[in-house]
């Protein structure tokens, strides 16, 4: 455990430093200020105003940002000490490859969260100061929704960075990965499998396997607990969850992927060629 917190705090020292985090930190950081100074809170949506109104363009926004931006960062990090040769210098020290690898998705994902985490802080402290109402029980469900996305894409990020074997090719596979959830979000996937005559059932299971479908819909469902946005396919998902199904499904799956990314990482790291 010593070797594995020693090695998160030297993956945070070395984040820290970098110039992505600090432009990591203001993009968020800036989106809550935008948001209150465009005045978001005074608009109304389906009868959500103030900060709930807030948190859900927030969180839609971020939903966009956030994972290429924890794919990049993290698939440098395994592929990166490869090419730079620290698998040399590890070697010669008492630390265990389960250590390192673990220690530094652990340092990750505490770099990752903070400023997301930090940015819907903010939001509240100001609504609070402006005597905004706060709505905690969504505040507390975003807060958890951005963990597991967190989670969700360090995990993939760590696969990627342990199958890879230079900077380029990992960075290229993050981007193509980040570009095939995008595409196949419901619009897209969904109308070519209707066009393919399946069944609706089968149309909107293969959808919720993308983890940023899934966010976007528990996203909604806080605001729009029928989906009446989604059409059609809201009544497969409450048929086949319920609501409160699928906001529990909505944080356990992407963390479950997340985590059994990481340990396939984990597992291929260990066997491959570490120089």
């Amino acid at each position: 455990m010593k070797q594995l917190w020693l090695t998160a705090k030297l993956d945070i020292v070395e984040s820290l430093r970098a110039r992505w985090f600090l432009i990591y930190t203001l993009v968020f950081g800036g989106i809550v200020a935008l948001l209150f100074l465009f005045g978001l809170t005074e608009s109304r949506v389906l009868g959500f105003i103030g900060l709930s109104r807030l948190l859900v363009t927030y969180i839609q926004l971020t939903m966009a940002i956030l994972p290429i931006f924890v794919l990049i960062t993290t698939v440098r990090s395994v592929a990166g000490d490869r090419e730079a040769g620290v698998y040399e210098y590890l070697l010669s020290l008492p630390v265990s490859l389960a250590a390192w690898f673990w220690g530094k998705i652990l340092g990750r994902y505490i770099v990752i969260f903070l400023p997301v985490f930090g940015a819907m802080v903010l939001a509240v402290l100001i609504a609070m100061i402006k005597g905004i109402d706060v709505p905690w029980s969504i505040f507390t469900y975003y807060t958890a929704l951005l963990a597991v996305m967190a989670a969700c894409f360090l995990g993939i990020g760590m696969l990627i960075s342990s199958l890879a074997r230079t900077t380029d090719m990992a960075q290229g596979a993050a981007f193509l990965v980040w570009l095939t959830f995008l595409l196949f979000l419901d619009l897209i996937l969904l109308g070519v499998m209707i066009q393919g005559k399946i069944s609706p059932e089968l149309a909107v299971t293969v959808a919720l396997a993308n983890p940023l479908q899934v966010f976007r819909t528990a996203a909604l469902a806080m605001f729009d607990p029928q989906l009446i946005v989604l059409g059609p396919s809201a009544y497969v998902i409450l048929d086949l969850f319920g609501s409160l199904g699928y906001k529990i499904f909505a944080l356990a799956y992407p963390l479950a992927l997340g985590i059994g990314a990481a340990f396939t990482g984990f597992v291929l790291f260990r066997r491959g060629d570490l120089p």
